[in-house]
């Protein structure tokens, strides 16, 4: 099973909106087959394994699959999976987990049991479970699992007051933060950062094969058609404005406009994570500025920060997150450590909200 995880992590890049699941195929106690989830509407792991083994002549009957998620027992962009195992002859099928998909939610374990086959789930669930985390969010939830990135100095400084900000942390920092944007079907930005630094917002520092979709947090639709995180047009921009003359000024560039207000007049993010999950969004990785991290934190809308600490003090300039002053720790927002590791010389603190 670790090695069907380890499969699974090459389709990091390039599952989305499907999870990424791996499977390895075992008989006699050799490994006869292996395989990892392709993109949207080619095979899945399941089924590059057993094409795998038929490669190399071998035979599936009486064999064990041992594969990170559920086998689908659905017709989608292909046919289930569960299908192709009991017609291979397979005799034993171990999964990690249960797909949170309703359209599948036990059902393939059930088919193939129905079938005759020895069936376990279970076995490093966890571990599956953290693969795909994304994927169950939007499952079980409907909207993304959020993932807020900041950069800041050991007393918690992101930048000077007069926006000087580049570079607090070093080069594999950042790299290592490249590798967080390819996993994310989306990166969020607000309007405050694209104008002061004109952010790309790309995967540069690591190979990937495809561009996370560009988000920009713009109330009143000011973004300049220049501006480099519209270049491709691989963009959304979420107004509360409504303005169609703005509006249309993008659409006839190509840019993907959503109108979401609030009653402050301002975009009602909640209703943004809710318009993501149904655009198939599984991870949305935020780099932001400390005004947005802030509204975010205070809506709700954040599942875990990953925050890297520069080994220098700063002092008087701005933070991480504009929250209000607090009069009791009781309104403290909870969290909980997931890893801590040096990065060169730099320190990576990942921590989870934790929810009631």
């Amino acid at each position: 099973m670790r090695r069907a995880l380890a499969l699974a992590e090459r389709g990091m890049f390039t599952t989305a909106p499907n999870p990424r699941v791996g499977c390895v195929i075992v008989n006699e106690g050799r490994v006869i087959g292996e395989g990892f989830t392709q993109p949207a509407g080619q095979d899945h792991a399941e089924v590059q394994a057993m094409k795998d083994a038929r490669t190399r002549g071998e035979s599936l009957r009486d064999a064990t699959a041992y594969v990170t998620l559920e086998p689908c027992s659905h017709y989608g962009r292909t046919p289930p999976c569960a299908k192709g195992l009991i017609e291979a002859g397979v005799k034993r099928v171990i999964a990690a987990m249960e797909d949170p998909n309703p359209l599948v939610a036990g059902r393939g374990l059930t088919m193939l049991r129905d079938a005759g086959i020895e069936v376990r789930c279970g076995l490093l669930e966890q571990e599956a479970r953290e693969l795909n985390i994304g994927f169950v969010a939007r499952m079980t939830r409907g909207t993304p699992w959020v993932r807020m990135k900041v950069a800041a100095s050991l007393d918690g400084k992101t930048a000077l007051h007069n926006g000087v900000s580049q570079w607090l942390t070093g080069p594999a920092a950042r790299a290592d933060g490249h590798a967080w944007r390819a996993r994310a079907c989306a990166i969020l930005t607000g309007i405050g950062t694209v104008r002061e630094d004109d952010p790309s917002l790309t995967v540069r520092e690591v190979q990937t094969p495809r561009q996370p979709l560009r988000i920009i947090v713009d109330s009143r639709l000011d973004i300049a058609l220049t501006a480099k995180v519209l270049a491709d047009g691989n963009a959304l921009v979420v107004c509360a404005n409504g303005d169609e003359a703005r509006v249309a000024r993008l659409r006839d560039h190509g840019i993907d406009v959503l109108d979401l207000p609030n009653a402050s007049g301002k975009v009602e993010l909640p209703a943004l994570m809710r318009a993501l999950g149904e655009r198939q969004i599984n991870e949305l990785h935020v780099e932001a500025g400390f005004k947005l991290n802030g509204s975010l934190l205070r809506e709700h809308c954040v599942d875990e920060l990953l925050a890297y600490f520069a080994p220098c003090i700063v002092g008087d300039a701005q933070g991480m997150f504009n929250l209000p002053a607090l009069t009791s720790l009781d309104d403290k927002i909870p969290l909980a450590f997931s890893d801590v590791r040096m990065i060169e010389g730099d320190l990576r603190v990942m921590a989870r909200i934790k929810r009631s």
